[in-house]
């Protein structure tokens, strides 16, 4: 079979390719999945890997201040850095924004950074339908770092946790109950929780913040792929660049450890299981979006609804016709 035309540019680190290798994965149509697949398969024995770091935060928090700092401070130090954007999609009309890249303007005309916001569409999590992909693109491009940031924060966005190696929280100073609205489940896979905004008249607050988070972790059990200090709370200015360096030396010396102690492999590992599992669901859920598939159910709701059957005997013929 021939080489898919994008695949050499991409390998060479084609911006423009890389772009339109992610507008592929993200097509619903049967002839680009079955493309995407193909080019996904022959980038893949390149064997290239970046690290991957999941960012979410709070409304109002400066993630894209944050992310513009911190990927401009990791270029000039020679790495070539991906973000990967979500932006909320309308519930009415499934519309988004994707502004993300006039939010990051410096970054996005930076020649070794590559920015590239997608919808929500209707995908829970925090992530776009097939940020995974994306990402995995991103690597064979040759990107050092990919940033992959969440469409927000919550008990959802826990998603991102199984596609990044690093998961960062970051929260604004003097929040209030902000811990309650956080909620344990993000806070059990962040690996780093990052205070943003500590200068001028905030820094304090911030202090204060970067101590409850600080006592917050402790109270939860220590997990296996952690060493002594970790999950850790730090303060951090995107506006004045303060505590950016430190925040990145965390994060390095984690990645660090988990690779000597076997924890990065067998974590990609489950990952991979876990993205197998979920696109042979997607492809199960797909043959139920069919005209004939559609009208069959059309009518066995109908029955449902008139009390003829019962929802478990109707889904059970529905399924043994599939």
């Amino acid at each position: 079979m021939e080489d898919d035309p994008l695949l050499s540019p991409i390998l060479a680190g084609d911006r423009r390719a890389l772009a339109r290798a992610i507008t592929l994965v993200e097509s619903t149509r049967p002839d680009h999945r079955a493309r995407a697949t193909a080019l996904l398969d022959g980038l893949r024995a390149a064997g290239r890997q970046a690290l991957r770091i999941g960012l979410s935060g709070t409304p109002g928090v400066g993630k894209s201040t944050f992310i513009e700092a911190f990927g401009t401070r990791l270029t000039a130090q020679g790495s070539r850095v991906a973000v990967l954007a979500v932006d909320p999609s309308s519930a009415r009309t499934g519309g988004s924004i994707l502004g993300d890249k006039t939010r990051m303007d410096a970054l996005s005309r930076n020649p070794n950074a590559f920015i590239r916001p997608s919808p929500a569409a209707r995908q829970l999590g925090g992530v776009a339908r097939r940020s995974r992909e994306a990402v995995s693109l991103c690597e064979a491009a040759g990107f050092d770092i990919v940033l992959i940031e969440t469409v927000g924060v919550g008990q959802s966005e826990t998603m991102v946790a199984q596609m990044c190696d690093l998961f960062v929280l970051l929260l604004a100073p003097a929040g209030g109950d902000e811990l309650q609205g956080v909620k344990r489940g993000i806070m059990e896979i962040a690996d780093l929780i990052l205070v943003n905004k500590a200068d001028g008249d905030l820094k304090a607050a911030a202090m204060r913040t970067v101590a409850d988070y600080a006592g917050a972790l402790r109270l939860l059990r220590k997990r296996p792929q952690d060493p002594d200090g970790y999950p850790r709370a730090m303060p951090v200015s995107a506006v004045e660049g303060t505590g950016l360096d430190t925040a990145w030396q965390a994060m390095v010396d984690l990645a660090d450890w988990r690779h000597r102690a076997s924890h990065w492999e067998a974590t990609r590992a489950a990952q991979a299981a876990h993205w197998f599992e979920a696109e042979l669901r997607d492809a199960l859920l797909a043959q139920l979006d069919t005209p004939a598939t559609r009208a069959r159910m059309a009518d066995l709701s109908a029955e449902v609804a008139q009390g003829k059957r019962t929802p478990e005997a109707a889904a059970r013929d529905m399924l043994a016709q599939l």
